[in-house]
């Protein structure tokens, strides 16, 4: 692997561990399986992760291994990178783990407090922390960067401008069912999401959905009509996408898409998340998963539309829009491919040295974000810009 490193980050050795072969582990596996010198595949038994690699056809060319904290921390060696495909909890002790032994970390999910808390000792350990190097959050990212560098060039960072900002992504059936939906993560994790109250701005304010689910609003795409409605917090992201000051938002939205009809699809659903408990909507992620099981057979549709429009008190105006729309295959969901293809290549970039000790987005300049679109279309991911 690549000596070029950022000041005080440790050389990467070239091993790769890729903790958990969920529904999200796909083609990215295999193509660390290219770049690294080794790659070890941690899962629940060892029996597991052989059936898994045989699954993507990567038998032979991974290590299979029984998961357990303890086994991967013994195993892991200075400029080794962990990939952790675990649920969000997981991450900040098998952060720990890796600070101690100085190796990086990588993950597709949104930075957790206790994640953020042990940044400065990852810095002081020359570890890098990648995060947010998924579908959404991480491609969103990448398009978001991408427009807003394109508007700042056509209306300047310092003039005066309004500007609506919306982000809508979603993981639907690619032929749609009655229930108006495919379950592409575990269903507690889907209903405890539109538990949570969202906050976003509208009208130039900031507004909270305590119920997301009841401020979903139709969204035409290409002469589609889809449903969509506002997912955790956005405001954050104003900062974090380094808006210009001069621009005032009218609308900035981080949302979820869904198939039309799913709101109706779902009113008995919605009912119980009004009432229930945490038991009884535990209880009702099971009945779900039953009642509307994944198979092999079925076919995902992944849709991701970033959307930003300017407009300057003087006439000047911009308009540009990203949109992903892809279907699975027999080989592999369009969820996996855009999750692991995505993680795989920051993690390529933490291999060859070109991401600093500390915590890293996938995207968190306009620069970076064109190098990474770039790398991923000739990874096989598709999308088109509209200006």
């Amino acid at each position: 692997m690549s000596e070029t490193t950022g000041a005080g980050t440790v050389p990467a050795s070239g091993t790769v561990h890729w903790v958990g072969a969920g529904l999200s582990t796909g083609s990215g596996l295999a193509a660390l399986c290219e770049a690294a010198d080794r790659v070890r595949l941690w899962h629940r038994t060892e029996e597991r992760a052989e059936r898994s690699l045989a699954g993507l056809g990567l038998a032979g060319r991974a290590e299979p291994r029984a998961y357990t904290l303890p086994a991967l921390a013994a195993e892991l060696a200075p400029g080794d990178v962990v990939v952790s495909m675990l649920p969000a909890p997981e991450h900040a002790p098998l952060l720990s783990a890796c600070i101690e032994r100085r190796a990086h970390f990588a993950c597709s999910s949104y930075v957790s407090d206790a994640v953020v808390e042990q940044v400065p000792a990852a810095v002081a350990a020359g570890v890098v922390v990648l995060t947010e190097a998924g579908l959404d959050p991480g491609i969103d990212h990448l398009f978001a960067h991408g427009l807003i560098a394109r508007a700042r060039e056509a209306i300047g960072p310092d003039t005066a401008a309004s500007y609506r900002f919306t982000s809508y992504c979603g993981g639907v059936p690619a032929v749609p069912n009655d229930f108006r939906y495919r379950f592409s993560w575990a269903p507690a994790g889907v209903l405890n999401a539109l538990r949570s109250p969202a906050r976003y701005l509208e009208g130039g304010a900031e507004t909270t959905a305590a119920r997301p689910w009841e401020a979903t609003r139709p969204h035409p795409i290409d002469g589609e009509t889809f449903e969509v409605y506002p997912n955790r917090d956005s405001v954050p992201f104003l900062d974090q996408y380094a808006l210009p000051a001069a621009w005032k938002p009218e609308t900035f939205v981080r949302g979820t898409l869904r198939l039309d009809g799913w709101l109706q699809a779902w009113d008995a659903v919605f009912e119980e998340l009004r009432t229930g408990d945490d038991r009884r909507i535990a209880a009702l992620a099971r009945e779900l998963a039953t009642a509307y099981p994944t198979t092999d057979a079925d076919r995902d549709r992944v849709v991701l539309a970033v959307s930003l429009d300017v407009r300057g008190g003087s006439g000047e105006a911009w308009s540009g829009r990203y949109l992903l729309d892809l279907e699975g295959t027999p080989e592999e969901s369009a969820m996996a491919r855009c999750v692991s293809r995505t993680l795989a290549l920051g993690v390529r970039h933490v291999l060859d040295g070109t991401l600093p000790a500390g915590l890293s987005r996938a995207a968190e300049t306009a620069e970076r974000s064109e190098e990474w679109l770039g790398e991923l279309r000739a990874d096989g991911v598709e999308f088109a810009l509209r200006t």
